[in-house]
């Protein structure tokens, strides 16, 4: 026993209960049919209460149950009952085909204080978007003006971002070989928008050309809008957004004047690809898979372990497993390039994770901190029917889960990233939107895809020790807490 002033400090008398903050999420099903992978929240109508927009449709909030058409649509397909009958099904068949909406942004394109939708069809389709008429047509339903801002959008997961951070967003995208961003015209946003290219033609193409071309006995290489992994981050901590994609990052120059060229940077930790010659499987966009490749969804830069430097947090196989960050580290190579260390979450084997979490088809990521500890976590999850029903992705059948990972910084320099499943029902689309959609101060997630559209409303109780242990995932015996790879 010891005394400490009037407060008795006894190792014999335990400690009180302490309360621990428990991290769940309430489910929303806002629709069961699938009209898109891309989804946006926004208070659409400026009542005060924030909406959520998927494909063709607005559903109101609070409460999420009145649904608006943004424009009119009268997709639908047959589906055919187990007892042999059909039935007419609206949106679109998600067991074997697609949407036209892959990924949806909320924006005041016009500057008329009302939020527009930009809407990003299917890869290597149109870019539209739909402007918002205001509270007069709002009221009355009237369908939206639409405006194309592209002919045609590559790459499987385009961004709307402040790349400039001068608060006027851009799109980040594909043309043709090229990689890009593309702006609405000044003061005439309703025009086609200006393209900006700032790569040469990519390297990942010309080789995918190549082997196309190889593996089909010559025949020419059609038009590629499907390359994955997209994002942006300030690699070098020069204070300028650099672009991220699966070969490597373009540094963003001094000065944009004359639409110069961006320097690449490839990434130094992926494996040389084998020469097109080697392509013996027949199917040439196997090696662009880990590690020849990171044929991700969004990529980020973040400071994982709190080292000052900018690490980089992607899946690794949108369509397989995978996924990881990698460690920028202090010393560069001879030539003066940064150097990566990856760092596997989930590898790209199935029993790869310390705690057991497994899953392919990893086509949207997002960062944001969830607990609010300060660390920004990774949201992720299975998306549903990537490539449909009877489709090449492995566990293509396997159930659509939604995945928060809690960073953890350790006491002796480790990091690990621990999984939280939220729901095991509805998966990722090709986004996954975080942020407070009921103003309660919490982050909370919204996904659209092939199940439906979904809104997963956080809430946070304080529970006693031995719940908030019972709640926790499990480490697998004998599991590491990291393992460079």
């Amino acid at each position: 026993m010891i005394l400490l002033g009037t407060v008795r400090l006894d190792a014999d008398v335990p400690a009180p209960p302490t309360d621990h903050a428990l991290h769940t999420f309430r489910k929303l099903q806002l629709s069961d049919k699938f009209w898109a992978e891309g989804v946006a929240i926004a208070d659409v109508n400026r009542d005060g209460h924030m909406d959520v927009i998927s494909g063709p449709y607005w559903y109101e909030g609070p409460d999420f149950k009145r649904r608006h058409a943004i424009y009119p649509t009268n997709q639908s397909f047959v589906r055919t009952r187990k007892d042999g009958t059909t039935e007419t099904v609206e949106g679109y068949d998600g067991a074997t085909g697609w949407s036209n909406d892959f990924h949806s942004y909320a924006c005041d394109i016009n500057g008329d204080g009302w939020p527009d939708i930009l809407t990003v069809g299917f890869p290597g389709k149109e870019a539209v978007w739909y402007e918002n008429p205001g509270r007069e047509g709002i009221a009355s339903d009237r369908p939206w003006k639409r405006h194309v801002a592209f002919d045609a959008v590559g790459n499987e997961s385009p961004i709307w971002v402040d790349l400039f951070r001068n608060g006027r967003p851009v799109l980040l995208f594909m043309l043709g070989d090229v990689l890009g961003y593309g702006e609405p015209n000044g003061s005439n946003p309703g025009d086609k928008w200006t393209f900006h290219p700032i790569s040469t033609p990519l390297p990942i193409v010309q080789d995918m050309r190549e082997r196309y071309e190889i593996s089909s006995g010559g025949k020419p290489f059609p038009p590629m809008p499907y390359c994955h992994g997209l994002g942006c981050g300030d690699v070098n901590g020069d204070g300028r957004l650099d672009i991220l994609e699966m070969e490597g990052w373009w540094e963003q120059p001094d000065s944009l004047q004359g639409n110069p060229t961006w320097k690449l940077h490839k990434w130094p930790f992926l494996k040389k690809r084998p020469p097109p010659s080697a392509a013996a499987s027949g199917t040439y966009i196997d090696y662009y898979n880990w590690p020849y490749a990171l044929r991700a969804a969004q990529m980020y830069m973040y400071d994982v372990n709190g080292d000052g430097l900018a690490d980089l947090v992607s899946s690794l196989d949108a369509h397989g497993y995978g996924l990881g960050w990698f460690e920028q580290l202090r010393e560069r190579d001879a030539s003066g390039e940064i150097q990566f260390r990856p760092h596997l979450i989930m590898g790209p084997r199935p029993a790869e994770n310390r705690y057991g979490a497994s899953f392919t088809e990893l086509h949207a990521l997002n960062l944001a901190d969830i607990d609010g500890d300060g660390l920004k976590d990774l949201v992720t999850g299975k998306r549903k029917w990537a490539e449909g029903r009877n489709g090449p992705d492995p566990e293509t059948n396997a159930p659509s889960l939604l995945y928060w990972f809690k960073l953890v910084r350790n006491p002796d320099g480790t990091v690990e990233y621990i999984p939280h499943l939220i729901d095991d029902n509805s998966g990722v689309g090709e986004q996954v939107w975080v942020g407070d959609i009921n103003g309660d101060g919490l982050p909370d997630i919204a996904v659209s895809n092939k199940n439906g559209t979904f809104v997963f409303l956080q809430e946070v109780r304080n529970v006693g020790k031995s719940e908030w242990d019972d709640a926790q995932p499990k480490v697998l015996p004998g599991a590491p807490v990291d393992r460079p790879q």
